[in-house]
């Protein structure tokens, strides 16, 4: 097939108006393909980094908003295996509008904890030791720090919505971590300090640090089990899963995804289906002089084929560089999901669907290519164009 490479090129760009056409649609679908195929790595097939793998959320059984009272906090420290729990507060609010760019994630924890249970976070030592000293102080992420042009010694408002009080924060330190740098933290005490009321004293969620990852499951059976007979129980999982659960939270998306995969592969191969059929039916008599000729069988059937395969294939490349750029659209995004904050396509991700593609320029090709090369010298040459 391959010494038929001229002739394959030339047979697709005869008519440039539907080869551009089903170029485009291929590219479209495999762009939307591509991010969808995206997202789902990201939720669902990455691997869980080393410091993540460590640490468990601990929530309120009933529905994470809903709060746990302080004192659970001595007690889950007392359980084996935990090295550090850190309470943890969601804040959110408002930074002086709610336009995309001032909406980011806000949390209320505990200062002297957070670079042990967090150790990722990279952070100068002068700047942890302000953070940490100062009780209005506040820690931010780079990319945030960067996309609001906010330096250290900058003052933030938060006006509350959650907790009805207003927040005048100072950047005493900016951190720097694999993943989530869209993120501010700011003293617990001070929130509690600033609000009266049912509100004061409670704790949103608990973060844990094991101190192995094989102590995990244990833990989190453990912390259940402690409060399995108080007045409020808890749900405790590793971080990952509890990021999970809150994506789940807004619907079945793992079938999402795959349900609209499924759609867009049956609907281009459709598409390209169509544009093959239409192809092989302008070319009949084309086939029986090719055929006159000394052209066998195998040979057109190749030809068709790589026809099919070479649309199918320019398509899947434009499409993955599509899908390359909107997956850098996401990572600009404002978005809470930390997986989203480092979405892109990776060399797995874009072979499998440079390979879907190939299979879908074959598949729908087949049939007329096949149907074609069987047609007789005498058929082909009297069929009408």
């Amino acid at each position: 097939m391959f010494r038929y490479l001229p002739l394959i090129a030339k047979n697709c760009w005869r008519n440039r108006r539907r080869t551009l056409l089903t170029v485009l649609s291929v590219a479209a679908s495999l762009s939307l393909l591509g991010v969808l195929v995206a997202v789902y790595t990201a939720f669902y097939l990455s691997d869980t980094p080393p410091d993540q793998a460590l640490r468990l959320a601990v929530r309120n059984k009933v529905s994470l908003v809903f709060s746990m009272p302080e004192a659970y906090g001595a007690k889950i420290k007392a359980i084996p295996g935990v090295r550090e729990v850190m309470a943890q507060q969601w804040f959110g609010g408002q930074y002086k509008d709610d336009t995309p760019k001032n909406l980011f994630a806000r949390f209320a924890i505990e200062p002297e904890k957070i670079f042990t249970v967090m150790s990722e976070m990279k952070v100068p030592e002068d700047q942890k030791t302000a953070f940490q000293k100062e009780r209005t102080a506040c820690l931010i992420g780079k990319d945030l720090a960067k996309k609001l042009d906010i330096h250290l010694g900058d003052r933030i408002t938060l006006k509350g919505d959650i907790f009805p009080v207003t927040l005048e924060l100072t950047v005493r330190a900016i951190y720097d971590a694999p993943e989530n740098n869209e993120t501010l933290f700011f003293s617990r005490k001070y929130l509690d300090e600033s609000i009266n009321g049912a509100m004061k004293g409670e704790v949103g969620m608990w973060l844990i640090l094991a101190d192995s990852a094989d102590s995990v499951p244990r833990i989190a059976s453990a912390v259940d089990e402690e409060f399995r007979n108080a007045t409020i129980h808890t749900k405790t999982e590793p971080e990952r899963q509890f990021q999970l659960g809150f994506i789940n939270s807004m619907g079945n998306v793992k079938g999402f995804l795959l349900s609209i995969c499924a759609a867009v592969t049956f609907t281009v191969l459709l598409v390209s289906g169509n544009t093959m059929a239409m192809a092989v039916r302008e070319r009949v008599r084309e086939v029986g002089i090719l055929k006159t000729l000394g052209f066998t069988r195998e040979a057109i059937l190749g030809m068709i084929l790589g026809e099919a395969l070479l649309l199918a294939l320019i398509g899947g490349v434009i499409g993955l560089a599509l899908a390359s750029a909107l997956c850098g659209m996401v990572r600009q995004a404002p978005a809470f999901i930390s997986q989203l904050h480092t979405l892109s396509i990776h060399p797995p991700e874009a072979l499998a669907c440079l390979a879907l593609a190939a299979t879908i320029g074959l598949v729908s090709a087949f049939v007329p290519a096949l149907g074609a090369s069987r047609t007789s010298i005498v058929e082909a040459l009297r069929a009408n164009d």
